[in-house]
């Protein structure tokens, strides 16, 4: 029998080779095949645990998003409160989020398999950051240092701000300007986020 340390290890090993391959020709040019002999596995192995490459690419995405995001997460501050370290950890993990080469890879090859996440669906990766943002939101709500609302809503109406600059600040910046560019964007979002949620 399989140990789940050694499956978690398969598991890895096989994300780690398919990231490697979209990061190489994308994911349309990813095949099984290809990701099953860079992480020195059968193919029936992948085949067992994902029948296509999408479903890969999905737990790829979900697990690569979430290190970058959920590791910003806020811890409290020093007097104690949320607010301050909760915008710092959105601000980080958006940063990071945009700055992540397979993010980028699929933004400028594949940017139809971030389709669904928009417009039909939440992903696995979405629905943890939510979850993260209400705890910390209700935190906030406790200590007094967040607007007081519906933590469910406000969560998800944060969700949709940083999701929008994740996936198209790059059509509105202009980096010749300096009142345009990236910087100055980051600077905007940081003030949205800070009047969104002051109490």
């Amino acid at each position: 029998m399989t140990s789940k340390r050694n499956t978690s290890r398969v598991d890895d090993a096989v994300l780690d080779a398919a990231r490697d391959c979209v990061l190489a020709v994308g994911v349309r040019r990813t095949t099984l095949t290809d990701v099953a002999r860079r992480a020195g596995v059968s193919r029936m192995t992948l085949y067992r645990r994902w029948p296509d490459v999408r479903g890969l690419v999905g737990d790829l995405m979900t697990r690569e998003w979430l290190a970058v995001t959920v590791g910003a997460m806020p811890r409290p501050g020093p007097s104690g409160t949320t607010n301050p370290p909760l915008v710092e950890a959105l601000m980080s993990g958006l940063q990071a989020l945009r700055a992540h080469p397979l993010l980028r890879k699929i933004l400028d090859v594949d940017p139809e398999l971030m389709l669904p996440y928009l417009f039909d669906r939440r992903g696995a990766s979405q629905d943890r950051v939510l979850e993260f943002i209400e705890e910390a939101l209700r935190h906030g709500h406790a200590d007094g240092s967040v607007r007081k609302d519906h933590p469910v809503r406000q969560a998800r109406a944060l969700l949709l701000i940083l999701q929008s600059f994740a996936l198209s600040m790059q059509t509105v910046t202009d980096n010749t300007d300096p009142e345009l560019n990236e910087a100055a964007f980051y600077a905007e979002v940081r003030h949205i986020l800070e009047r969104i949620l002051v109490p």
